[in-house]
């Protein structure tokens, strides 16, 4: 293995500066939260019994690690999710910024108060630290901003935000009452598909918005293999020594407005991934993955998995 992972699992020493090197990379929500800028996905976690543990033992150490922003959803196994991380979460509670998604049909008045209890109950918590529309649905954005002030003000939520909004969904958004409380928006990102850049990052940022990025390693197949083997990425990998989908999350954090969630069940792909922070990109390096892998320079549809 390359050599950011050449560490024991045991090593306490370099546990510590892997957590140190998250800690000063960090991305501030609109209420003064700091985050690190990594964090942890669990989309298909919880649903093969077989992996259950591997997987809880993953998510913990990416805690012990300092990747304390762990999301999940109702929708992800139809809660499976939610209880895989409640079981990891157990005693570490305190250590977690816990993120879950709400449907957009439970979105409305008279169903988010039940689908947050149960996401709660689901979790093993009296809270979440953040808590999303998965995305847009027919109910009206007034009643759901309605519905996420009143789960806040009952301590159910401390933050809540929006998922898979493209620019114009959040421009409405900012303009309906109370739609300005939005603490961030979690969209597809990752640097072979980086249609955001061209308008919806830029409006984020102009508005001091933090993005949350999901599959910021790309989900798999032709593209994920496309990844991994570019010469350019390849050529920066080998010159920091480490993994090339390593030099594709430092890409995806690069701007310090972006909070990465990339899902890991192998415990050396959360190594990989944590070490990933302390990969500072320099601004040739930016140059060459520009040029293979360009900057739109039009509106792109919003890209959704």
């Amino acid at each position: 293995m390359k050599g950011m992972m050449k560490m024991s699992l045991h090593d306490d020493d370099k546990k510590l500066k892997i957590k140190h090197s998250l800690e000063k990379r960090v991305v501030t929500l609109p209420d003064g939260t700091f985050l690190p800028s990594i964090g942890q996905g669990t989309w298909y976690m919880g649903e093969n019994p077989e992996s259950k543990n591997k997987e809880i033992k993953a998510l913990q150490l990416g805690i012990e690690l300092g990747m304390k922003v762990i999301d999940t959803a109702e929708m992800y196994g139809n809660g499976d999710s939610e209880r895989l991380v409640g079981e990891a979460l157990k005693a570490r509670r305190d250590k977690v910024f816990l993120v879950s998604k709400v449907y957009p049909h439970h979105s409305g008045l008279d169903m988010i108060e039940r689908a947050c209890e149960n996401s709660l109950k689901r979790l093993g918590t009296d809270h979440l630290d953040l808590y999303l529309l998965h995305w847009r649905g027919r109910v009206p954005l007034a009643e759901t901003i309605e519905g996420m002030e009143r789960l806040r003000k009952d301590g159910k939520i401390l933050r809540w935000g929006v998922s898979n909004f493209d620019t114009d969904d959040m421009k409405e958004l900012m303009e309906t009452d109370g739609g300005k409380k939005c603490m961030t928006n979690q969209v597809l990102y990752h640097l072979g598909s980086r249609g955001i850049d061209y308008d919806l990052l830029p409006w984020h940022q102009e508005h001091n918005l933090p993005i949350m990025a999901y599959s910021p390693l790309a989900q798999g197949g032709s593209l994920r293999r496309q990844l991994l083997s570019d010469p350019t990425i390849l050529e920066i990998s080998e010159k920091y020594n480490v993994q090339p989908l390593q030099i594709v999350l430092a890409w995806t954090i690069r701007s310090n407005n972006v909070i990465a969630i990339p899902k890991a069940v192998q415990e050396e792909h959360v190594l990989a991934n944590a070490q990933a922070a302390a990969i500072q990109l320099t601004r040739e390096d930016l140059n060459k993955l520009d040029e293979v892998f360009p900057k739109p320079v039009r509106k792109m549809p919003l890209d959704i998995i």
